[in-house]
C-alpha cells in the first residue's frame, strides 16, 4: 500500500510509520463504534424483560430507547465540534469514559428512574465518542479507495456490531438477566479507552477563542424533550390536551430560541454554513425517514415477536439476524464497488425501494404469522435496502463538506439519523399504543389487538421510507451522488481487489 502524506491538520509520526497506525486507530474508533451498535441493539432484544421487571407502559418503555436517542442527537453537533476546535481523540475518549461509566449505572438499575437517567448520559458519552469518528476517517484517509475500505470497515463494524447485539442480547436476557446487556460494556470501554490512548493521532484543534455553544446544545436538548415528551403523553392525556399542547409549545418556542441564537453566535454550534451544502442537507433528510423505519423495524419488532408470538429473546435474536447477515456481506466492499460503478443515487434508490416493500409485509404479518414464509422475506429485504443505503448516503453527505468542518459534517449526518429515530419512534410507539388500546376497548382478543397497533406503526413507517425514497429521486442531485469518472471506477477496483485493507 502507497503510504499517503497526513493531512496539514494532523500530528503523528514519520509517513511509513503513520501509514500503519492509521488503520491501527482505525481498528479503535471501530471498535467504539461496536460499543454504540451493540447498545442500541441489545436493548431492543431486552425490552419485554425490561418492560416486566421495571412495570414499564408500552408508551413509558419507549423513554428507554428515546432518553439515549435524545442526548446523543442533541449533543452530537456540539461533540463534533468540539472535535473540530480541542482535538478529536480527547472528544473520543472523554466519550468512551462517560459511555463505559453509565453503562455500569444502566447494569446496576433497580427502578425505572436511575436506568432512564443512565441512558441520558449513555446518550452523551454516545455522542462524545460517535461524533468524531468518521471525521476522523475523512481526514486519515485522503485517498478516494483507502476512505472507500475505511467507510466499509465502518460500516461493517456498526452492522456486525448490531448483529452481534441481538444474539448476545437474547442469551443474556434468557440465561442470566437484561442487567448483563450493559455491564457488557464496561470491558469493552476500558479496552478501547487504552487501545484509543496509545494508537489514535490527535489533530491540531482550531482552538476555543470564540467560545463553544453549550447554551446552544442545553437549547436543543431541552426542546427535543419537551417534544417528544408532548408525544409520549399524547397516549394517556390526547393529542389535543393542554399538557400536550403546552409541552409542544414549548418545544417549538425552544428550536426557535436556537434557531435565533445560532445566527448570532460568532462560533455555533451550527454555523448556518454547514446547511448551504445541498448534498449534505438534503441526504440528511432522506436519511431521517430511512431511519423512522429502519427504528421502528427493531424496537417495535421485537415488541411483536416476544409478545405476539411468543419467541424467546434467543429467537428474537434469530429471527433478525437475515437483516443484519445480509448489511454486513453488503458491507465488505459490495455496495462500495456498487456505488463506484453506477453511482451513488443509483445504489441508493434500489435500496430505499426494496426497504419500503420490507416494511410493507410486515404490514401484513399477523397473530400467527409464518417466519418462513412472511418475516422472513420482510427481513431480508430490509437487510438488502439498510446494507445498499446507508454507505451511498454517507458518501453523499460529506463529499462537498470542507476538511476543517468535518467534525460538524459528521455531526450533522448523526443528528439527521439520531433525532429522526427518537421523534419518529414516539409517534409510532403512541400510535401503535392507541390503536390497540382502541382494538381492545372494541372487544378483540389481546393478540389481535397488539397486533393491530404495529400494523398501524408499520404502515406510518413504510409512507416514511416511501417519501424519504420519492426525496432522494427528485432531490439528490449533484457531485455527491453522480456517477464517477470511469478511469476512477477503473483504479479504485484494481486496488481494492488487490490491497487487504491494512498492511
Amino acid at each position: 500500500m502507497t503510504a499517503t502524506a497526513p493531512p496539514p491538520n494532523a500530528v503523528g509520526p514519520p509517513a511509513g510509520v503513520g501509514d500503519r497506525l492509521r488503520w491501527m486507530a482505525l481498528i479503535v474508533v471501530c471498535l467504539g463504534m461496536f460499543m454504540n451498535a451493540l447498545d442500541s441493539s441489545i436493548v431492543n432484544v431486552a425490552l419485554p424483560a425490561i418492560q416486566h421487571d421495571l412495570h414499564f407502559s408500552q408508551a413509558n418503555l419507549t423513554w428507554v430507547v428515546d432518553a439515549y436517542l435524545i442526548t446523543f442527537g442533541s449533543f452530537l453537533l456540539l461533540a463534533g465540534r468540539l472535535g473540530d476546535l480541542v482535538g478529536r481523540k480527547r472528544v473520543f475518549l472523554v466519550g468512551i469514559v462517560v459511555f463505559t461509566t453509565a453503562s455500569a449505572v444502566c447494569g446496576l438499575a433497580r427502578s425505572q428512574g436511575v436506568l432512564v437517567a443512565g441512558r441520558f448520559v449513555q446518550g452523551l458519552g454516545g455522542a462524545l465518542s460517535s461524533s468524531v469518528i468518521i471525521a476522523i476517517i475523512v481526514t486519515e484517509f485522503p485517498r478516494a479507495n483507502e476512505r472507500a475500505k475505511a467507510m466499509s470497515a465502518y460500516i461493517f463494524v456498526a452492522v456486525g456490531g448490531g448483529s452481534i447485539g441481538l444474539l448476545v442480547g437474547g442469551i443474556l436476557t434468557q440465561a442470566v438477566d437484561w442487567h448483563w446487556i450493559f455491564f457488557i460494556n464496561v470491558p469493552i470501554g476500558i479496552a478501547t479507552f487504552v487501545l484509543g490512548w496509545r494508537l489514535i493521532s490527535e489533530n491540531v484543534g482550531l482552538g476555543v477563542k470564540g467560545g463553544v455553544d453549550v447554551a446552544g446544545s442545553v437549547l436543543v436538548t431541552a426542546a427535543l424533550m419537551a417534544g417528544i415528551y408532548a408525544i409520549v403523553s399524547a397516549t394517556r392525556s390526547g393529542w389535543v390536551s393542554s399538557g400536550t399542547a403546552l409541552f409542544g409549545g414549548l418545544a417549538v418556542a425552544l428550536l426557535a430560541a436556537f434557531a435565533v441564537l445560532e445566527s448570532r453566535l460568532a462560533n455555533p454550534i451550527m454555523p448556518l454554513r454547514i446547511l448551504r451544502i445541498p448534498t449534505l442537507v438534503r441526504s440528511s433528510v432522506v436519511r431521517g425517514f430511512l431511519n423512522t423505519g429502519m427504528f421502528a423495524t427493531f424496537f417495535l419488532g421485537a415488541l411483536y415477536l416476544e409478545n405476539v408470538l411468543g419467541y424467546s429473546p434467543i429467537a428474537t435474536g434469530l429471527a433478525f439476524l437475515p437483516l443484519s447477515l445480509v448489511m454486513g456481506i453488503l458491507s465488505t466492499g459490495i455496495t462500495a464497488r456498487l456505488t463506484g460503478r453506477f453511482g451513488n443515487k443509483r445504489v441508493l434508490v434500489p435500496g430505499m425501494v426494496a426497504a419500503t416493500f420490507g416494511l410493507a409485509l410486515l404490514t401484513r404479518a399477523g397473530p400467527h404469522a409464518s417466519y418462513p414464509t412472511e418475516l422472513f422475506p420482510a427481513y431480508l429485504l430490509l437487510g438488502l435496502g439498510a446494507g445498499t443505503s446507508f454507505m451511498p448516503l454517507l458518501a453523499i453527505a460529506m463529499h462537498d463538506v470542507p476538511k476543517e468542518d468535518a467534525g460538524l459534517g459528521s455531526g450533522v449526518v448523526n443528528v439527521s439519523m439520531q433525532v429522526a429515530s427518537a421523534v419518529g419512534l414516539a409517534i409510532l410507539g403512541t400510535l401503535a399504543t392507541e390503536r390497540a388500546r382502541a382494538l381492545a376497548g372494541a372487544g378483540r382478543p389481546t393478540p389481535a389487538a397488539l397486533t393491530g397497533g404495529y400494523h398501524l406503526a408499520f404502515l406510518v413507517a413504510t409512507a416514511s421510507v416511501a417519501v424519504g425514497t420519492l426525496v432522494a429521486i427528485f432531490f439528490l442531485d449533484g457531485p455527491g451522488g453522480a456517477r464517477p469518472d470511469p478511469a476512477e471506477v477503473l483504479r479504485l477496483e484494481a486496488e481494492n481487489a488487490s490491497e487487504p485493507l491494512a498492511t
